[in-house]
């Protein structure tokens, strides 16, 4: 797979690559092109000559082109699932189904534009400006790196790069290392239905090199970043020398809680789909299982034979219900981590085995609340850990004592205290009676804390990509 840069796809200047293996087999399915300075250098170039003419092109012809790339998308959606399939490690079902989100989340941002309305100030509103008229505008911000993380590629391939070229930006997207090449061809399929050279690309390499080599270029004016924490500061800390505007989403360790009255049932359903899809490795997944002392032993015994139910296998198989990990070693982190909280105070009562890339999916009962696990250690991985509580606010104050706020979750048939806990948690975004992996392409979604900076959206990006300009005309009345 090659780069995409100034509409056409190259190599490294130096002929340096990568390979990218298949998680789930340890098969090399590709080689990605390692960029150099240089390379990277001439993508930021050619995207800052490229951009104002891209700035200029009609919001309904931008809109066209997107259309046409969606129908592009379209026609290699299976060869996309695929692609993603086999570098992810997740199941090909989950593959399909982000695949097919391109279009609703494209689809979202296009309507939107369209109605990227400025505000007008209409004279005599504030003494002394009987006269004035003020009119407001959204205007692009410039160049743009998009850095996107390994665990939904494509997802939020939509939710970066379709506002940003929207918005009369030029994007250059930076992939993760380990799975880069879905984003690779969606890329060059943007150049093929009618988005300008240099107005969309792609750079491919290393983080520690490419990223920083990207995100410290004084001629990217703005970076829209989803990784962990640690990176996001770095990353802050680089843009912040030339100003970029910078937008993050980082880590989470989001708290699910069970109140006395919590439909368990329900529960357990929710935390199939808030923990165990792509394999737990979801920033907004559920991770800390706070469950009401009175209800514990139901909700660990319910879960357990709900989880003992799935299929784990190779991504590929239709029948698969969880993968494996993107890499063996994240899958040796996680190992470490689900050790760490047994040492800790926690049992394993379902799990907790490690096969390659693969992890076992894991449930600890009996974690107590001093556990790493229970404040700021983020396990990316199928694991759950359960912590009791006894009272709402102990619940809240345990949620609350993490440096991370994504998301959270509580199950209870009263709405009173429900309301009382959403308001209480110190996150960006609260789900009453089902689990806190919740995301909308419509809805704002970020953090507090440790969890970003910003949001995204339909609702939101839009001001993430865009200056707004002031434009008087004095003394018009």
């Amino acid at each position: 797979m090659k780069m995409f840069i100034n509409g056409v796809p190259c190599d490294a200047s130096d002929g340096g690559t990568i390979e990218v293996t298949n998680p789930a087999t340890g098969v090399v399915i590709d080689t990605i092109p390692a960029a150099t300075k240089e390379d990277v250098a001439k993508a930021v170039a050619c995207a800052k000559a490229a951009q104002p003419a891209w700035a200029a092109v009609p919001v309904s012809e931008k809109v066209e082109i997107l259309y046409k790339f969606l129908d592009i998308v379209d026609d290699n959606k299976e060869k996309l699932a695929q692609t993603l399939s086999q570098e992810t490690g997740k199941p090909i079902v989950e593959a399909r189904a982000e695949i097919g989100n391109i279009r609703i989340g494209f689809s979202g941002f296009c309507e939107k534009a369209k109605h990227l309305y400025g505000n007008t100030f209409p004279a005599g509103l504030e003494p002394g400006q009987d006269k004035h008229v003020l009119i407001t505008k959204k205007e692009p911000i410039g160049v743009i790196a998009c850095v996107i993380p390994f665990n939904f590629p494509c997802d939020l391939f939509d939710q970066k790069v379709a506002p940003t070229l929207l918005a009369g930006n030029a994007a250059i997207v930076k992939p993760s290392t380990d799975n880069p090449l879905t984003l690779c061809m969606l890329t060059e399929m943007l150049g093929e239905a009618g988005v300008l050279p240099g107005a969309v690309q792609i750079v491919t390499g290393r983080g520690s090199n490419t990223g920083t080599w990207l995100c410290e270029n004084p001629d990217v004016h703005g970076i829209t970043l989803t990784g962990s924490t640690e990176v996001g500061i770095e990353t802050y800390q680089r843009g912040a020398a030339h100003l970029a505007h910078i937008a993050l989403e980082l880590g989470g360790n989001d708290a699910f809680i069970v109140l006395e009255d919590g439909d368990v049932d329900l529960a357990v359903e929710e935390l199939i789909w808030g923990r165990m899809y792509n394999t737990g490795q979801v920033c907004c997944a559920s991770k800390r299982f706070l469950i009401h002392s009175s209800r514990a032993a139901e909700f660990t015994e319910k879960a357990v034979a709900r989880i003992s139910q799935l299929k784990q296998g190779q991504p590929s198989d239709e029948s698969t219900q969880i993968g494996c990990l993107i890499s063996e070693k994240a899958a040796i982190k996680v190992k470490e981590q689900i050790d760490l909280t047994v040492e800790q105070g926690g049992k394993i009562v379902l799990g907790g085995e490690r096969n390659g890339a693969f992890i076992t999916p894991t449930v600890i009962a009996g974690v107590p609340k001093t556990a790493d696990v229970a404040k700021d250690m983020e396990i990316f991985g199928p694991v759950v850990p359960i912590i009791e509580f006894d009272t709402v606010d102990e619940a809240i104050e345990i949620a609350n004592g993490s440096k991370f706020g994504l998301c959270g979750c509580v199950f209870t048939a009263d709405m009173k205290t429900a309301v009382k806990v959403c308001n209480a948690l110190e996150c960006g975004g609260t789900v009453i009676n089902g689990a806190s992996f919740f995301r909308s392409f419509e809805m704002p979604f970020g953090g507090y804390k440790y969890s970003g900076v910003g949001t995204e959206g339909v609702m939101s990006t839009f001001d993430e990509v865009t200056r707004t300009k002031t434009i008087v005309l004095k003394n018009i009345i």
